[in-house]
């Protein structure tokens, strides 16, 4: 494996005396899909969440692209989130306001590429997911698998190094979500991306290269039957 792109090593983290991270370890290279598992209450989300600089950790450290994440200023980090990282979460979050279209283009309109620009690239993703016929309708119109489908274009226009999608079909019918996942990693591999996937369904694991478990705040890595 190459070197990690994104790594964390010890990590600690307490919501009062509740402790969600207790001593955890993650890495993950360019082009690879980690699974993240764990049962609810495990700390897989927080382990999401400090990588991706939402969260501070108490003690430990995230390392990206060899930088510590800890040195990066508020602004720095949120850079990141618009720019270097993607995300995909369990009930999409698309703005109900926006058509599809648009909101597959938001990423690279906050980033400051112009309205045709961005929304010819958003179309284009929209086709590679299989929804450029839901362009003009907004997210209340259209299903939830499509939705979802929606949420990874989104999350993908950007070209993000590093994908983080928290249980991205926990809210699909499993035809639906077998769909979602295929289209999310085929389009990752492609693009190079890292994917940081949490999940708690063994069926959507297997779409990874390597299962990380996470419980009481610990992870492990578990080997895989050939």
């Amino acid at each position: 494996m190459t070197d990690p792109i994104l790594s964390a090593t010890r990590l600690h983290k307490a919501y009062g005396r509740t402790s969600a991270l207790d001593g955890a370890d993650f890495s993950i290279s360019s082009g690879e899909v980690v699974a993240v598992m764990g049962p609810s209450g495990s700390g897989k989300s927080t382990l999401l969440h400090c990588l991706a600089g939402i969260v501070t950790p108490d003690s430990g450290r995230v390392m990206y692209k060899g930088r510590a994440m800890a040195t990066l200023s508020d602004a720095g980090r949120s850079r990141l989130r618009r720019g270097d990282f993607g995300f995909v979460f369990q009930f999409g979050q698309l703005v109900p306001e926006l058509t599809c279209v648009d909101n597959v283009a938001l990423p690279l309109r906050l980033n400051g590429t112009k309205r045709k620009e961005a929304r010819s690239r958003a179309a284009e993703w929209m086709e590679r997911l299989e929804v450029a016929d839901l362009a003009g309708k907004r997210p209340g119109e259209v299903s939830g698998g499509q939705g979802q489908r929606v949420a990874v274009a989104r999350a993908l226009v950007a070209e993000p190094r590093v994908l983080f999608a928290d249980e991205p079909t926990g809210a699909l019918d499993s035809l639906s979500g077998e769909r979602v996942m295929h289209l999310l990693t085929e389009a990752a591999r492609e693009t190079g991306a890292a994917v940081v996937l949490v999940t708690h369904e063994a069926r959507v694991a297997a779409y990874s290269d390597r299962e990380v478990v996470v419980r009481d705040g610990k992870s492990r890595e578990t080997e895989r039957v050939a």
